[in-house]
């Protein structure tokens, strides 16, 4: 068994987006789009803050595809186009999906992106991953933990370049991983319990 999973350290990262363009560059991502983000928390803008001046403190939420074990978009998928591989990663087939976007309203995190036109690129071509399929106009897409890289054996791309080394990739069902330490000792929460999607994507601090 192999459960692929992520833990970010919020206390080490500090609202950069390099894991952001580092997944753009990656994963071919189109103009205007992007698979993660870093949010602000408790604002609506980019390195706002909490708190009324001089009080005030600003923490950072990196965010993407929850590769949850009980995912909402696998079960509304009327193709089969979202699918769950063998790594316990979630994954979008794009010859099977359809485009009806029944996966982005199951969602509870709001991760996922739709191509409603054909996808732009200021490069004039497509960038990264020579194995990275390139998304036609109609499909949705999503943080995919990196599947070229990852079924090489090698970090996602937002885990190599994160300057902070805040980020943590490896196997739940393997007891002597970093990450599976991580959740031994360390005091960690995932988003939106209460949606008992059990995600992947651990934080701590």
């Amino acid at each position: 068994m192999t459960r692929m999973a992520l833990a970010i350290n919020t206390e080490r990262c500090i609202g950069c987006q390099t894991c952001t363009l580092a997944c753009k560059m990656q994963n071919n991502v189109p103009d205007g789009m992007l698979w993660n983000r870093v949010i602000t928390e408790g604002s609506d803008i980019i390195d706002g803050a909490q708190g009324v001046y001089p009080d005030l403190t600003r923490s950072y939420l990196p965010i993407a595809c929850q590769h949850c074990e009980n995912p909402a978009c696998l079960k509304v998928c009327p193709t089969g186009a979202t699918y769950k591989d063998e790594q316990g990663r979630i994954e979008i087939d794009y010859d099977n999906c359809i485009g009806c976007r029944m996966c982005m309203a199951a969602c509870p995190y709001n991760v996922r992106v739709f191509n409603w036109s054909d996808p732009v690129r200021g490069t004039g071509a497509n960038y990264g991953d020579k194995d990275v399929p390139v998304r036609p106009k109609g499909v949705v897409e999503k943080c995919s933990l990196c599947k070229e890289r990852t079924d090489r054996g090698q970090e996602p791309m937002c885990v190599q370049n994160c300057p902070y080394e805040a980020r943590v990739f490896g196997d739940l069902d393997d007891p002597d991983s970093e990450i599976s330490k991580i959740l031994r000792t360390r005091n960690t929460r995932t988003l939106l319990d209460h949606y008992g999607t059990n995600p992947s994507v651990f934080y701590f601090a």
